[in-house]
C-alpha cells in the first residue's frame, strides 16, 4: 500500500536532525491549564514563524476543515514487584495484552525474571508468572488476581512517563487527553494533551469536523534511532483502527477542498497507513510500521499539530518530511532561544 510514496534516496543521515538542547528545557510537569501552553505556528512553504498562545489555534482553523484525534488511553502500565523467592524489586512495564491475562512485557531488572519466576504486585492482590522469553528479551507474563484486571491495574500501575521525565505525576488525567475512549496505549498521545473539552467545542462552533482514529501508542516511540543511515532503521510497530465513520468525514473533507490537520504524530501515522492509492483513507484495523521521512509523499495530511520532539528521533523526521528539514531546524532553534518547554508535558507546534 505504501508502494511509491516515498522519493529514492540511497541515503539519509541520522545526524541531518540533530540539535542542542538545554536539558532544563524538557518540561517535567504539565501546565495547570492544559490549553495554555505556548504555541509556535511554522509555515512549512515560506519557513515563516510565529509565537502565539495554544488557545490562538481556533484563529488558524477554518470551516470545513477537519481535526484528526487519537482517542486511544494510556493504562497505567508500569508495576513495581517483588520476586516471589526473594523479595527482589523488579519493576514491569506493560507492552501488549497476547491473551485474556497473558502480556507481553518490558521487565527490569530481566536477569531476576527468568522462565518460570513469579512476581508479586501489591502485597499478592496481583501476580505474575513469566512463561516466556520473546523478541528483544520482553517476557511473556501470566497474570493471575481476583475481579476485574483493569481495576485490579488501576489500583496497583503507575503511568508509564517517558525516560526524560523524573517527577512523579500527582493526577493520573493529565497523561491522558480529554477525548481518551480506548484502553491500549503505553505513552500518551502527547499532542492532544493541549485540547480541553471547551477548546474542541469552540473548534466545533468555527466549523470544524472532528473524525477519531485510534493507534495504541508503543514504547518504541522513545526507542532511538540506532543506524546512522535512516533508510536501514526498522521502525516498531503499533495496533490502529479506523472507522467507517472517521473515513467518511475525513474523505468527505479532501473532496469538499477542506484541509485534514492531524493532532499529534499518532494520527497522522494512522490515516497515511490506511490510505489507498487515490488519497482516500480506507477503515480498517491492523498493525503498521509506517516510517515517515523526508522524501515521503503525504497522502492525506495536510497539516498537523505536534509537540516538540527528542533530536535525531523518528518523530522529528515525520514533521520534517511535511515543512522540510531546515524550516523544522531553524524552528526548533527558535523555540530553544525563546525558551519554549519541549516533548510530552511541553509545548506545542503547528505546522500549517
Amino acid at each position: 500500500m505504501l508502494f511509491g510514496r516515498y522519493e529514492y534516496m540511497k541515503e539519509l543521515l541520522k545526524k541531518d536532525f540533530y540539535f542542542d538542547l538545554p536539558p532544563e528545557l524538557i518540561a517535567q510537569d504539565p501546565l495547570e491549564d492544559r490549553s495554555s501552553s505556548r504555541l509556535l505556528v511554522l509555515d512549512r512553504e515560506t519557513g515563516e514563524i510565529e509565537h502565539k498562545i495554544f488557545t490562538d489555534i481556533v484563529e488558524y482553523l477554518h470551516e470545513g476543515d477537519c481535526l484528526v484525534l487519537n482517542n486511544t488511553k494510556v493504562i497505567p502500565a508500569r508495576l513495581m514487584g517483588t520476586k516471589a523467592e526473594t523479595g527482589a524489586a523488579i519493576e514491569v512495564l506493560l507492552l501488549k495484552r497476547r491473551e485474556d491475562d497473558v502480556w507481553e512485557t518490558l521487565v527490569k531488572p530481566g536477569k531476576k525474571a527468568r522462565e518460570g519466576a513469579v512476581i508479586s504486585f501489591g502485597d499478592g492482590l496481583l501476580t505474575g508468572k513469566v512463561i516466556d522469553v520473546v523478541d528483544e528479551g520482553n517476557r511473556l507474563i501470566q497474570f493471575q488476581y481476583e475481579g476485574i484486571f483493569e481495576e485490579v491495574l488501576d489500583r496497583l500501575g503507575e503511568m508509564p512517563l517517558p525516560p526524560y521525565i523524573t517527577h512523579k505525576l500527582a493526577d493520573k488525567n493529565r497523561y491522558q487527553t480529554v477525548y481518551a475512549k480506548y484502553e491500549g496505549s503505553a505513552a500518551a498521545p502527547t499532542a492532544g494533551l493541549h485540547f480541553t473539552k471547551e477548546l474542541l467545542e469552540k473548534v466545533q462552533q468555527k466549523g470544524v469536523k472532528l473524525a477519531y482514529v485510534t493507534l495504541h501508542v508503543g514504547l518504541g516511540t522513545f526507542r532511538p534511532v540506532k543506524e546512522e543511515n535512516l533508510l536501514n532503521h526498522h521502525m516498531h510497530s503499533e495496533c490502529y483502527q479506523v472507522t467507517q465513520e472517521a473515513a467518511d468525514t475525513i474523505n468527505s473533507t479532501k473532496q469538499a477542498g477542506g484541509r485534514v490537520i492531524c493532532v499529534g504524530t499518532t494520527s497522522c501515522r494512522t490515516i497515511e497507513s490506511v490510505a489507498d492509492a487515490d488519497g482516500k483513507v480506507v477503515a480498517g484495523s491492523g498493525d503498521t510500521e509506517i516510517f515517515i521521512y523526508p522524501g515521503y509523499r503525504f497522502q492525506v495530511l495536510d497539516s498537523l499539530i505536534t509537540n516538540f520532539h527528542l533530536p535525531e528521533s523518528t518523530l522529528i523526521m515525520l514533521v520534517s518530511a511535511l515543512a522540510g528539514r531546515e524550516n523544522v531546524l531553524n524552528a526548533y532553534q527558535a523555540a530553544v532561544q525563546e525558551r519554549y518547554r519541549f516533548f510530552s508535558f511541553g509545548d506545542a507546534c503547528f505546522v500549517k
